[in-house]
């Protein structure tokens, strides 16, 4: 079981590339924050992440009014901001600019992306003066009932691609930004299966070089007690688990696996499990596949009240309201 394929699965990722940026210095863009991207671009989207990939030259990537450092980003180089934090992209550290509102809007008489040229006149260019280009995108999944990703991922992830995943990414990323004798047709399914492949190889890439003493659910992929308890409970998530069965499984004692699983997932087992085995009925009940009962049985719950009060306590609704239409602010809904 592929615990990361599974996750970004079940919480519906989707992903747009929007921009494709030219730029010669100095020049600052600006992004707005994932709520105002979700009204404009992608509503009913339970959340939106931003994220930029730099093809040519190098600038900064910093979310706004935080205290993090920038990031000096080069080609083969891609920034993730998980938060939905608004943020720029600049060719020096600190530059502000500011979001173009008339370019935030789904088109429908021309397609995806938008070319944007910072690049000044030929006349006033410096010749030293440096030359940027980079896509912006976003990338939209639910948080409820339950992502453990998103909230396990710092406010900004930098991730350099693989010279090997570079090759295949920029040839399709040239493909789809550049008309050819296609024209655009197809062009934005291909730039949004793109954003996602990117996401996730951005996502391999920040598993790889975390410390040792990383901590967080995205650590636990990656340690091998508890990245193989995450294994079996999302490979077998409506068997019957108990604390003790699921040690038995994966060789180890039961107050081992509590304490090392909520040091690194900072839930205990048991109750990851209940909101994980949420999601997936959240999800089969959002399509329509099957009903309330349906959706109990098929993730473990032989009780439908069970399921019920259970859906309830986490999710802020019942499972039919959530059928019908969950809306992204119900009150009391669990994050």
């Amino acid at each position: 079981m592929d615990v990361l394929s599974d996750v970004l699965l079940a919480v519906r990722l989707t992903g747009a590339v929007f921009f494709d940026v030219e730029a010669r210095a100095p020049f600052a863009t600006e992004s707005p924050r994932a709520e105002i991207i979700r009204e404009r671009l992608m509503a009913g989207a339970g959340h939106v992440i931003g994220f930029h990939v730099v093809t040519e030259g190098d600038c900064w990537a910093e979310a706004v009014d935080r205290p993090d450092s920038p990031a000096h980003l080069h080609a083969g180089e891609m920034v993730i901001f998980p938060a939905g934090d608004a943020n720029t992209m600049a060719s020096t550290p600190r530059m502000r600019g500011r979001p173009d509102w008339s370019r935030y809007y789904r088109p429908v008489d021309e397609s995806l992306p938008f070319s944007i040229s910072l690049v000044p006149a030929d006349d006033d260019c410096d010749p030293g003066d440096r030359r940027c280009r980079f896509v912006c995108g976003f990338l939209a999944c639910d948080v409820r009932p339950f992502n453990p990703l998103i909230a396990s991922l710092p406010r900004i992830v930098r991730a350099p691609v693989s010279a090997q995943s570079w090759q295949w990414m920029t040839g399709l990323l040239d493909a789809a930004v550049t008309p050819g004798e296609a024209g655009s047709t197809g062009r934005e399914a291909m730039l949004a299966k793109l954003a996602e492949l990117m996401f996730v190889e951005a996502l391999r890439a920040h598993i790889a070089t975390l410390p040792p003493d990383a901590r967080g659910w995205v650590a636990g992929l990656r340690d091998a007690q508890v990245g193989s308890v995450l294994r079996v409970m999302h490979g077998r998530p409506a068997e019957p688990w108990t604390l003790s069965s699921l040690a038995r499984e994966v060789g180890m004692s039961r107050s081992s696996l509590a304490e090392r699983f909520t040091t690194y997932v900072e839930v205990p087992p048991m109750q990851y499990l209940t909101r994980w085995r949420l999601q997936l009925a959240a999800g089969m009940l959002q399509g329509g596949s099957v009903g309330v009962a349906g959706a109990a049985a098929a993730v473990g719950y032989r009780s439908e009240a069970a399921f019920h009060r259970a859906f309830k306590r986490y999710v802020g609704m019942s499972p039919g309201a959530w059928r019908r239409g969950p809306g992204d602010d119900a009150p009391g809904a669990a994050q």
